[in-house]
């Protein structure tokens, strides 16, 4: 029998969809703080290691509030721009609970986490040396390449030969002299191989090879072995978890030996995003058509890919629930393609996805869209980006986020 996610958690807590679409407009993200937290304790336990430290890529979600909890829970964060830097400071965090992820950056915007006390990973060799004249003799961390790559789509591959990213080992010589040009301090070495990996192998594979290159280097501080933690997207066909429990113990087993050799219990990071937001939100919208195209039918929805994209840019699956008079329509009656509202044929939530017998004003909920949903959300086709609402633990919604509206679409122009 399929599993419907937000039956099985109480989502959406005291409210109804209908009641909080009426309050907050469609579509609308809904978060839910009690899966966040847990989500969290999950990734600051992780690793059984006494020097250990989860750090949340902010990237995934950026949401204030939803920083402000995962900063309560314990997580330190990586941010990949100065606007996150910043984002991270007014939720609280301190500038050495950050680490800047940097790739590709301007000299001002380096400069930018210079001069707020935030320690930077440069990822290549001209971004080390621009960073030795910005700030000589200072502490600066470095982004090696291990070889491995993992992910779910070649977009979200991070490691390997086909990648953007990371210094590769083979050119720790010119690291060195780099450091000893500009006499800067290498506080820490990362990684990260890719997105949305479901079993650990490749990623324990990844971590060892990121200790082989730490063993070059002397008195380090930290090695952040980076994340791409999966989640199980298709919960409705029986998808299993990502096992945690044997993840950690890998990882840890692989420090702690590691670690016996070095002499120093350097601090380990890993760097969690999507599995710390991504099953906390839901996105929330409205069937506004149903039609038939020669042989196929297909569900109009106000969720276009301004609102949420993975589909489109990765051919993502998010499970779908559709909701009559706040109840769960559970009986699969057609194949059929869900679409959004954006003028572009690309513009496809679920394709030939069986469904119920949806109709004109039905309600949609897209699962696990709370990493890379709103946070990659734009004004395309002069589009309002929607609100955000928090489900906290009493079950009442706050509103965390409000909607776009048309002056915010005229605010940039002169």
């Amino acid at each position: 029998m399929k599993a419907y996610f937000t039956e099985q958690t109480n989502f959406y807590g005291s409210s109804k969809p209908s009641e909080l679409l009426r309050e907050f407009g469609s579509p609308l993200y809904v978060y839910n703080e009690s899966i966040l937290r847990q989500r969290c304790r999950e990734m600051a336990g992780l690793v059984p290691y006494s020097n250990f430290r989860s750090n949340y890529s902010i990237k995934a979600n950026s949401n204030l509030e939803l920083l402000k909890i995962v900063r309560e829970e314990g997580l330190h964060a990586d941010a990949m721009s100065p606007g996150e830097i910043h984002v991270l400071l007014a939720a609280g965090y301190r500038p050495e609970e950050i680490l800047f992820v940097a790739n590709n950056v301007s000299a001002e915007e380096m400069q930018y986490a210079i001069d707020k006390g935030v320690v930077v990973s440069c990822d290549s060799l001209s971004q080390l040396r621009q960073y030795g004249r910005l700030d000589p003799g200072g502490k600066v961390a470095i982004r090696f390449n291990p070889g491995v790559g993992a992910g779910h789509h070649a977009k979200v591959v991070t490691g390997g030969e086909n990648t953007k990213f990371g210094i590769n080992p083979e050119m720790i010589d010119e690291v060195r002299a780099i450091l000893k040009e500009y006499r800067l301090r290498l506080a820490g070495i990362n990684q990260h191989i890719g997105s949305l990996f479901m079993e650990p192998s490749r990623y324990l594979q990844a971590a060892k090879a990121l200790l082989d290159i730490a063993s070059n280097f002397e008195d380090l501080e930290f090695i952040d072995m980076g994340g791409g933690f999966g989640i199980p997207y298709r919960k409705q066909e029986g998808q299993q978890r990502l096992d945690i429990t044997e993840t950690g113990r890998g990882i840890a087993q692989l420090m702690e030996e590691w670690t016996s050799n070095y002499g120093k219990k350097v601090r380990l990071k890993i760097e969690p995003g999507r599995y710390v937001v991504a099953e906390c939100g839901v996105l929330l919208g409205t069937v506004h058509a149903v039609k038939q195209n020669g042989s196929k039918t297909f569900i109009g929805t106000d969720i276009g890919f301004n609102v949420l994209i993975r589909p489109a840019m990765y051919d993502s699956h998010h499970d779908i629930e559709f909701y009559r008079d706040d109840v769960i329509l559970k009986t699969e009656t057609q194949v059929a393609t869900v679409v959004g509202n954006i003028c572009e044929s690309g513009d496809i939530l679920a394709k030939d996805r069986e469904v119920p017998d949806v109709v004109e004003g039905d309600m949609i909920g897209v699962m696990d869209a709370g990493a890379y949903g709103y946070s990659m959300a734009s004004n395309y086709n002069n589009r309002l980006r929607p609100a955000e609402v928090l489900i906290g633990l009493d079950g009442t919604p706050r509103l965390i986020r409000r909607r776009d509206t048309f002056e915010d679409l005229m605010r940039g122009f002169l």
